[in-house]
């Protein structure tokens, strides 16, 4: 039964998710994407930094000035910064896809930067994976869109994130951590608008859909912690992707996008081999719990 419950949470998080880039899409016919991603920062740290008070945390200590700290909220803004722009400029269906590899980006990072082994099959997932990015981007092709490179940096973005989260200190709580990591997108923010696009007054309907992404991004991130710690990680873990069914559904619904057989077939060959190499892992681990 918590298998179930954890699976039905995680499935409304990635929904949560894909709410969120719908509303940062719609921003983006109307505000440029420096001033979305100074709203997103602003409104993000201030929602993260009221539930780390509320929890009797404090918004400052001196590991948040600590190398892994650092390390995560540049890759936080890296990862932000691209799949805003991949979301601006390209297809959302397409832009999701493509994000679906940073599991596997996560799992290139772990083997080549901290060490921990991979062996042939999750190589060969890995690239496999890859190739099936290629196939959503298609460089050198009629279909190629050079856009949809920010969906390539978001990937590599976060998964940094992801594996500098894995040296931060267990004294930081994730409250704590989503605050400064939102805060540090708004001097992005003013930077990237210093250089590109002029600031635009929001109009009610840009407001509202910026309360709305806020609270969809807020609400899925609660979702996901509840659901991981409610059923087994093996089981849960691959309804990730459900995030994809849902871009897929808001795309074609509300943008009018058309997803073609290669973006679709790349998007089915990086979840494969997502789910491929999740399952090796939890395998292995198993395998050296036994031990």
């Amino acid at each position: 039964m918590e298998n179930l419950r954890g699976s039905i949470l995680m499935v409304l998080s990635m929904g949560g998710f894909a709410l969120e880039d719908m509303f940062v899409k719609r921003l983006a016919d109307s505000l440029p994407v420096g001033q979305i991603i100074i709203l997103l920062g602003l409104g993000g740290a201030l929602i993260f930094g009221t539930i780390t008070r509320t929890q009797g945390g404090r918004l400052w200590s001196r590991d948040l000035v600590s190398r892994p700290v650092i390390l995560r909220n540049c890759g936080e803004l890296v990862g932000t910064l691209g799949f805003v722009m991949a979301i601006a400029l390209t297809p959302l269906s397409s832009a999701s896809a493509i994000l679906q590899a940073t599991p596997l980006a996560v799992t290139l990072g772990a083997a080549l930067f901290l060490g921990e082994a991979v062996g042939w099959r999750r190589w060969a997932a890995i690239l496999v994976g890859f190739c099936g990015v290629l196939m959503v981007i298609r460089p050198g092709m009629a279909g190629f869109e050079p856009a949809s490179l920010f969906a390539v940096l978001a990937v590599f973005g976060l998964a940094a994130r992801d594996l500098a989260t894995r040296r931060v200190s267990r004294t930081i709580s994730s409250m704590q951590l989503s605050t400064y990591a939102f805060a540090t997108l708004v001097p992005t923010g003013v930077i990237l608008l210093a250089f590109h696009g002029t600031p635009a007054m929001p109009t009610a309907v840009n407001w509202r859909d910026l309360v709305l992404a806020l609270l969809c991004g807020v609400s899925a991130y609660y979702a996901i912690v509840a659901a991981m710690r409610l059923g087994d990680v093996a089981v849960i873990t691959p309804f990730r992707y459900s995030r994809l069914v849902f871009a897929l559904i808001i795309g074609v619904t509300l943008f009018d996008e058309r997803p073609d057989v290669w973006t679709l077939a790349g998007a089915g060959i990086i979840i494969a081999s997502g789910i491929y190499t999740f399952w090796r892992e939890r395998r292995l681990a198993r395998r050296m719990a036994l031990a």
